[in-house]
């Protein structure tokens, strides 16, 4: 495909484009504009197309070949951006492994990828240590000057060219562990093209900028990292999140667009400082991966100019749900509709398909579905039903339903939900009544082991600054307030919820925590 011109609207039209031929387009059409920045770092789009061109010589020297994979283990940094950009040049596909992970559990997930090279920046290496003789492919650090160091192992040499297939596995990530063993769920560029062609919606562009500060390990961010590069934006790195860091960069760099998640909404919207930072050039927020509440949503339209996405979806792919909070105040409780060319259902436990307004799990379709988990088939069927025509559609574990105008509007997972003496309880509605405490900050519910009712709802509270209620005081206002079966049987005060790196909360490290601590409710 020729692509001399401006990719805008031609390349937006093909049936596909491989991410890393879009990035060549730019660095010949504008060389000198900024591709990726980070801290005084800046690199231009023919900057990173040379270190791409750097990274996929140096891998074919090495022996990789189109479908053997890289794993990458380290926090953001423009290092680790071009050889997850110069892997996919050379047709490799990429495992963006957590730091945060256990030694154990990397390890685990590297066995499972099988990688030919694992890249890692200090902090990483050292974490690895407990199994470095274990590992199952030579390492090499992303540190510029480290003696095994990213600028020694580069290639001067022009790669081969590779014809990248839609089909290829672009990228492996692995699920958060949270209910099990990692999962590697393999993504394909095809399923990243599809990305792009999305979000040329939403104003990226030639002059827009993208401040990430959520991990590149994460399929949050690549949704937004990646299409920002494909159509010739830029993108700011922040290795870690911090709020009022996030604010002073997005001042600074003029900011268009940014994707964060709920709990980094909080605590950006909670600075006393908040209002005295310029963010008129805002053109979109995006939010995914966790719940966003109605009231953070409300605020954040208020105060915070430019439009307000909030997309639920999974990694996994299958369908996604987007809503233009801005456009539908009156329905910031949803999460939107499906998005084009996206078939959302619920099923029911038989796996039957429910009518609108009937609670069951939702199943989705989309042109953006991975191709299974890795090593993993009995696991991949499991995420699969087919409608009775034949139509591939993946399990979401969630639970939901549609109103009467298309809006889906999230109960809990699956997993997550309560059956308390016979009845259906959803953690996610005893939290919203328990957030309408003004001495509650943060909270989650979850269901623990009953002696008397099979299971039964314990809270895990966060108490707002300055608040000193009880939790006894607290647990006698939430129940005195709602029916005798939503009652909580335990409440307990923490100074903080344990999350992921993306900010979901960690349900089961609580549930395990409060038998480990009290052992089941008689």
């Amino acid at each position: 495909m020729d692509i001399s011109a401006r990719p805008d609207a031609i390349v937006l039209d093909q049936p596909f484009t491989a991410i890393p031929a879009l990035i060549t387009h730019w660095a010949k059409y504008r060389p000198d504009h900024p591709a990726l920045i980070q801290d005084e770092c800046r690199l231009s789009f023919a900057q990173l197309d040379a270190r791409m061109n750097s990274v996929a010589a140096a891998l074919q020297r090495d022996g990789l070949k189109p479908g053997d994979a890289l794993a990458i283990c380290a926090f953001n940094s423009i290092d680790y951006a071009t050889v997850f950009l110069g892997a996919l040049r050379a047709g490799v596909a990429v495992a963006p492994l957590a730091p945060s992970a256990s030694a154990e559990s990397l390890l685990t997930m590297l066995t499972d990828a099988s990688p030919r090279l694992l890249f890692v920046d200090a902090p990483s290496a050292q974490h690895l240590e407990p199994v470095t003789a274990q590992l199952p492919c030579p390492t090499l650090r992303l540190d510029q000057t480290a003696a095994n160091g990213l600028s020694a192992w580069l290639s001067d040499a022009t790669p081969e060219p590779v014809a990248i297939q839609p089909a290829w596995a672009f990228n492996i990530i692995y699920s958060s562990g949270t209910t099990g063993e990692p999962k590697g769920i393999v993504q394909s560029h095809a399923m990243r093209w599809a990305h792009v062609r999305r979000s040329a919606a939403y104003g990226y562009g030639e002059n827009a900028t993208t401040l990430i500060s959520t991990p590149l390990y994460s399929n949050t961010t690549l949704v937004a990292f990646l299409p920002t590069l494909a159509l010739g934006s830029t993108v700011v790195l922040m290795s870690k999140f911090e709020a009022g860091e996030y604010l002073r960069l997005t001042q600074q760099h003029g900011v268009t667009h940014t994707m964060l998640v709920p709990v980094q909404y909080q605590r950006i919207m909670a600075r006393d400082d908040f209002d005295q930072y310029d963010l008129s050039r805002f053109r979109y927020k995006m939010c995914t991966s966790a719940p966003f509440g109605a009231a953070l949503k409300a605020d954040v339209l208020a105060r915070w100019p430019g439009g307000l996405i909030d997309t639920y979806g999974m990694t996994e792919g299958g369908g996604t749900c987007i809503l233009a909070a801005h456009e539908y105040p009156d329905k910031l409780h949803t999460v939107g509709r499906p998005a084009e060319g996206h078939d959302i259902r619920v099923i029911d436990d038989e796996g039957k398909e429910l009518p609108k307004g009937a609670i069951g799990e939702i199943v989705g379709h989309s042109p953006a579905m991975m191709i299974g988990y890795l090593n993993k088939p009995e696991k991949t069927a499991e995420a699969e039903w087919y409608d009775p025509s034949g139509k591939r559609f993946i399990r979401t574990g969630d639970i939901g339903r549609f109103d009467d105008e298309g809006f889906l509007t999230l109960l809990d997972r699956k997993k997550d939900m309560i059956i308390s003496g016979g009845f259906n309880l959803y953690p996610s509605d005893l939290e919203a009544i328990l957030r309408e405490h003004s001495a509650i900050a943060d909270v989650a519910v979850v269901g623990v082991p009953s002696t008397r009712w099979g299971e039964t709802p314990v809270a895990f509270v966060v108490r707002a600054a300055g608040a000193a209620e009880t939790s006894e005081a607290l647990l006698d206002w939430f129940n005195g307030r709602v029916g005798k079966t939503q009652r909580l049987a335990h409440m307990e005060l923490t100074d903080e919820l344990p999350r992921s790196a993306i900010g979901k909360v960690l349900k089961r490290e609580l549930r395990d925590r409060y038998l480990a601590e009290h052992g089941a409710v008689d």
